[in-house]
């Protein structure tokens, strides 16, 4: 394979947010890349289409997205490392594939760089999707794993802690980034080795012929009600490991806050501007930035909850990862929200002025909506 590590681990390099993730996706070992465009994704797909054949890999722009999850199904079913990506409505129409899938215990790895929507929507940055991401997406009791960058260095190096998990519990596992983290451009670097896929711990479930061997069948089909109620609580406590194993969060200035914004991906980003300026106004605001959507830290934000009785979600949408705040808070806390839908960024100051604002009023357990 020719032109293999294209990038030396801890080399500092300027790229765009969704080139990053798909060299990222090449050096974790993907080998196998099926989509179709969509904006603003396409860097993805217009990335691979060249650079995995470098590597000795497969892209297929494919005619439609229920296409792509099918070839992707079919991948995975071989123990290959596949990928796809799209944004928004493309990932809805992916969603029986990835039900199939969860339902196969087959690993894979994509992402969903969000745009505005409903509909159609727009092209611009959001983070209206959470809650297709992180309640499964499409039919029936299932789950993925969910990671949430808010970086170019991290959209780079997520692929590769997507691929292992999903190898560890045999589930997909996806990025959910927006049009802004996948557009922008920033100094990255990777942090790790390159994987040769050829290496890879065996997997002894993978369908590749079974000459001298028992035969293997994937399969999700199971008419017999009391063997798919077997099959979804062997389901649950996979979901139940992932849980307890797999949560994943940031704090900053948590020590002696007094209000704390919750945030993830390019909020968060913009959070962190309102927690400068605020701190040097000096006003004792924190952040708290989940990485994992599912599996969300519910037990850290409880905790938290103890000592801080304001905080503040920060979306880029009508109110969703609000909603598993609350359930994490448990009533300890007043939740406020700041939300901005359709592709709208909120500013650093903006979210300044909304927890100056909060901390002027009594603490009340009552949540309120932003504008």
């Amino acid at each position: 394979m020719k032109n293999m590590e294209k990038y030396k681990m801890g080399e500092k390099v300027l790229m765009k947010g969704n080139e990053a993730l798909a060299e990222g996706a090449v050096r974790a070992g993907c080998r196998f890349f099926a989509g179709y465009p969509i904006t603003p994704q396409n860097e993805i797909p217009e990335y691979l289409s060249w650079r995995i054949f470098e590597v000795g890999g497969t892209f297929i722009q494919s005619e439609s997205e229920i296409a792509a999850i099918n070839m992707i199904f079919g991948v995975a079913a071989c123990g290959v490392r596949g990928m796809t990506s799209s944004s928004g409505c493309g990932i809805s129409l992916k969603q029986e594939g990835i039900s199939y899938i969860a339902s196969a215990e087959l690993p894979f790895f994509y992402a969903n760089i969000i745009r505005g929507g409903p509909g159609l929507g727009n092209i611009a940055p959001a983070q209206s999707d959470y809650f297709q991401a992180t309640r499964g997406g499409g039919h029936g009791d299932y789950r993925v794993i969910v990671l949430a960058p808010n970086s170019v260095t991290e959209m780079g190096n997520f692929p590769k802690l997507a691929y292992d998990l999903a190898d560890k519990y045999r589930n997909p596992c996806m990025v959910l980034a927006d049009g802004l983290l996948g557009q922008m451009m920033e100094p990255m670097e990777f942090n790790f080795d390159w994987v040769d896929p050829d290496k890879l711990p065996p997997k002894d479930y993978i369908v590749t012929g079974c000459k001298g061997r028992p035969r293997r069948i994937i399969n999700t089909l199971h008419m017999i009600p009391s063997i798919l109620e077997k099959h979804n609580w062997h389901l649950y406590e996979k979901y139940q490991r992932i849980e307890e194993n797999e949560v994943r969060f940031e704090g900053c200035n948590l020590e002696d806050a007094e209000i704390v914004i919750v945030a993830y991906g390019t909020s968060a980003r913009i959070s962190t501007e309102a927690v400068i300026k605020g701190r040097k106004k000096g006003i004792k605001v924190g952040l708290f930035r989940p990485i994992t959507l599912w599996p969300f830290p519910k037990k850290a934000i409880n905790e938290l909850a103890d000592r801080v009785k304001k905080l503040l979600v920060v979306e880029m949408n009508m109110g969703q990862m609000v909603e598993d705040v609350e359930i994490a808070v448990s009533g300890k806390s007043a939740i406020h929200f700041l939300g901005r839908p359709g592709g709208s960024l909120p500013t650093g100051d903006e979210v300044l002025d909304k927890v100056e604002e909060i901390l002027s009023k009594p603490a009340s357990p009552e949540r309120e909506r932003g504008k």
